[in-house]
């Protein structure tokens, strides 16, 4: 390698003699200039650079680095394998998977619920409503009914906390009439969600709590196709709400729209409030016979069955398994 670099040094200086530039040279025999200049400046043409002159903090100290297996048995005149036969058997082993108790926990997939009437399942969660002032919001407070989709309470508020939610909660199930036991909640692992105000209501309320595993959005379904759904509609305010006041005012006319007028596509396009009060049942038995009348007085513009017109009587929520599209709730759309 010295004598390499030797000898382009040669060539380079002796061009450089008949008139040519440097940086062609260079170019040519394919350096940088500035590699040229240091093995210059090299008495024996090797790199003279050194690295850092300090050692990097978060270097390991001696006592720190792992032992070596190889080194320790050549020190006792010792040789079994190579290292990497060592660690070959140490995968085969199943020993080169971390196993601190700071481990990461497993996140558990939610146990499945099912729900075939109003009051047993509800789903709840907080989202952002953007307020005057840039960077601050206010906070909507929603829960609805995973059976019929009905939005059973809402509030907005200043902040986002446990002891506003805990509240609501014990309103709601006063209202509604829940009886003990009965009802499960399901919500993500926000604050106000797993707080111990919460939590403590929701046990003195004899209600179960179901939460999402973290940062899986997808377990809590209802409550995020309800968001969608709401910030999605053309009416939904294009600019930030001038006040909390004009805020409430606006979901609350969203709530009687989702509840009283919007027919619902999972539920058999009822709406939300048909459904929560069975009023669905006849709406879907006279739908299935206006069609069977139909397709008697004009058999011809029928192929095959009329449109299913059965009632959705049971809805799951974290399904183990995949049900009927009309079951199937991670398809569905509001």
């Amino acid at each position: 390698m010295k004598a390499e670099r030797e000898k382009i040094l040669t060539l380079v200086d002796k061009a450089i003699v008949s008139g040519a530039r440097r940086s062609r040279c260079c170019e040519v025999v394919g350096l940088d200039e500035r590699t040229l200049q240091r093995w210059r400046g090299s008495e024996l043409g090797e790199d003279g650079r050194h690295g850092p002159a300090t050692e990097p903090a978060n270097k390991l100290s001696a006592s720190e680095r792992p032992k070596q297996i190889v080194p320790l048995l050549a020190d006792r005149e010792q040789y079994v394998a190579s290292e990497s036969s060592f660690y070959r058997v140490l995968r085969e082993a199943g020993q080169m998977s971390h196993r601190e108790p700071s481990k990461a926990a497993a996140r558990v997939r939610p146990r499945e619920l099912v729900a075939d009437g109003p009051g047993q399942i509800w789903s709840w969660d907080i989202t952002y409503l953007c307020s005057p002032v840039r960077g601050s919001f206010y906070y909507l407070y929603m829960f609805e009914d995973v059976w019929s989709r009905k939005i059973v309470g809402w509030e907005v508020h200043e902040q986002e906390s446990m002891d506003l939610s805990s509240e609501l909660m014990r309103k709601l199930a006063h209202r509604e009439g829940i009886d003990l036991g009965d009802l499960v909640l399901h919500s993500d692992n926000g604050g106000p969600m797993k707080g111990a105000t919460m939590l403590a209501t929701l046990e003195h309320l004899g209600i179960v709590a179901s939460f999402s595993r973290p940062s899986v959005s997808n377990d809590n379904p209802y409550s995020e196709s309800l968001f969608r759904t709401m910030k999605y509609r053309p009416a939904y305010p294009q600019r930030p709400f001038a006040s909390i006041d004009e805020a409430r005012t606006w979901v609350a006319s969203f709530v009687r729209w989702y509840n009283e007028e919007h027919l619902h596509s999972a539920i058999g396009f009822v709406t939300p409030q048909q459904r929560h009060e069975h009023a669905d049942v006849k709406i879907l038995q006279d739908r299935k016979r206006v069609y069977e009348a139909a397709r008697r007085r004009n058999p011809k513009r029928w192929s095959g069955k009329v449109r299913n017109w059965d009632r959705v009587e049971r809805v799951w929520l974290n399904p183990e398994s995949v049900k009927t599209p009309a079951e199937d709730i991670m398809a569905e759309a509001a």
